[in-house]
C-alpha cells in the first residue's frame, strides 16, 4: 500500500465539504482541539476518545550508555515523558479489514 500523508490542512479541507461552516471556523476548531490534547497531557491526564483511541503519557526510563546514530559516540539519556497511542477497537477493526497488496 502506498502510503499517502495527510495533513491537518486536508482534514479541515474535507470537514469544509461535509458540513455547512467556514473553513476559518473549522480551523479555529481544529486548533483549539489539538491545543486542548496538549495542554491535558502536560497535565498528565489520559484521553480517551470513544471509537478512535487513547493518549496517555509514559515515563521512558534513562539510559546511562546509549550511542548517537550520527557519530557512535556515547551520550547518557536522562528519563523523560514520551506520548503513547493505543487504537480503540473501532480503529482497530477498521484498519484490520484494509485490502492487503503483495508487494
Amino acid at each position: 500500500m502506498a502510503k499517502k500523508k495527510v495533513t491537518k490542512f486536508d482534514i479541515v479541507d474535507a470537514v469544509y465539504e461535509k458540513v455547512d461552516c467556514e473553513k476559518k471556523t473549522i480551523q479555529m476548531i481544529a486548533d483549539a482541539f489539538l491545543d486542548e490534547l496538549k495542554t491535558s497531557l502536560k497535565d498528565s491526564a489520559t484521553i480517551e476518545l470513544r471509537g478512535f483511541g487513547t493518549f496517555e503519557i509514559r515515563l521512558r526510563k534513562g539510559k546511562a550508555s546509549a550511542r548517537n546514530p550520527k557519530n557512535g559516540e556515547k551520550v547518557t539519556v536522562p528519563p523523560h515523558y514520551v506520548v503513547a497511542f493505543r487504537a480503540g477497537q473501532e480503529l482497530k477493526n477498521s484498519v484490520w479489514s484494509l485490502p492487503v497488496e503483495e508487494e
